[in-house]
């Protein structure tokens, strides 16, 4: 049952901040491996870009791979904070009642790295469908055309094999696991702590909203370097054998991207990632806080 309710929690806000994640993985593919001033600057900022992308593909572009998002966080959701809630039950995450920032930190990577691994194909597809833009004029990266989550998955397959449908989880693995450690283990430990000032009740709303904003914070400046990283690899183009023609693997991309494009080069788009990162952690651990609460309030 834990890992229905966090998955039904991330799908929840996932249709919230999706338009945010198209602008995200824009944003971190315009001006791929070219220095600064060399190329034209489609997307300014998160909210210029939100109205670029509806001025010239309407509003259903703001919600382009959404089936696929939701999918998405789904199983990566639904095994990552599934399994540290079951950790978390069992007493894994915690030393004599108290939150074990040491423990959390190796449960929500390990729960992470589960989720990531699993969830990878759907990953691969949604990074190129929220690519994928409708006009040239304000395309940025490859541009794969797909016609759907399930035409994406069959093509790849088709073209390159069940390891295929795999490719970019080198650049997963590791920003999975650093986002998810970061996020729960300031969650857990942000939680206890307001619950110990008592400024809301300890069954109120508002604990697991504060700790979830604490998260927020933490979980964007911990992972967006990965996330860069990981939507190139995901997104590039690849020959006949399925290799990527831009880069050899996470390492590679990631040293290129910081040679060529600089340390701003790799929190490319970090604006759009808090406004995308941000709202999600916090909702998604909201509606999972309440959800299990619920749940194990009224199941016995």
């Amino acid at each position: 049952m834990e890992f229905l309710l966090s998955g039904v929690a991330a799908c929840g806000a996932c249709v919230f901040t999706n338009p945010l994640e198209v602008v995200k993985t824009r944003m971190q593919l315009q001006g791929e491996l070219s220095r600064r001033g060399s190329y034209r600057v489609m997307y300014r900022n998160v909210f210029q870009a939100l109205g670029c992308i509806v001025r010239v593909e309407g509003l259903g572009g703001l919600q382009r791979g959404l089936g696929a998002g939701m999918l998405y966080q789904f199983f990566m959701n639904g095994v990552r904070l599934g399994l540290y809630a079951l950790c978390d039950s069992a007493g894994l995450n915690s030393t004599e009642g108290r939150v074990s920032a040491a423990k959390s930190t190796i449960t929500g990577a390990t729960s992470g790295v589960i989720g990531a691994v699993i969830s990878s194909p759907i990953y691969l597809v949604k990074t190129h469908l929220q690519s994928q833009s409708s006009s040239s004029s304000i395309a940025v990266g490859h541009q794969y055309q797909h016609r759907g989550a399930l035409h994406a998955l069959v093509e790849i397959h088709r073209q390159h094999g069940i390891l295929g449908l795999w490719r970019g989880s080198s650049a997963a693995v590791p920003r999975v696991s650093v986002g998810s450690a970061a996020q729960l283990t300031t969650f857990s430990s942000c939680r206890e702590f307001i619950t110990d000032l008592q400024v809301f009740s300890e069954d109120s709303w508002l604990v697991p909203l504060s700790a979830g904003m604490v998260s927020s914070v933490a979980v964007v400046l911990a992972m967006t370097p990965f996330d860069v990283v990981s939507t190139r690899l995901y997104n590039q183009p690849v020959d006949l054998l399925g290799q990527g023609q831009l880069y050899r693997g996470f390492m590679d991309c990631f040293s290129r991207t910081l040679r060529t494009e600089g340390l701003s080069g790799l929190y490319k788009g970090l604006g759009a990632s808090y406004f995308r990162l941000g709202p999600h952690t916090i909702l998604s651990l909201l509606f999972w806080d309440q959800l299990r609460y619920v749940y194990h309030t009224y199941s016995y």
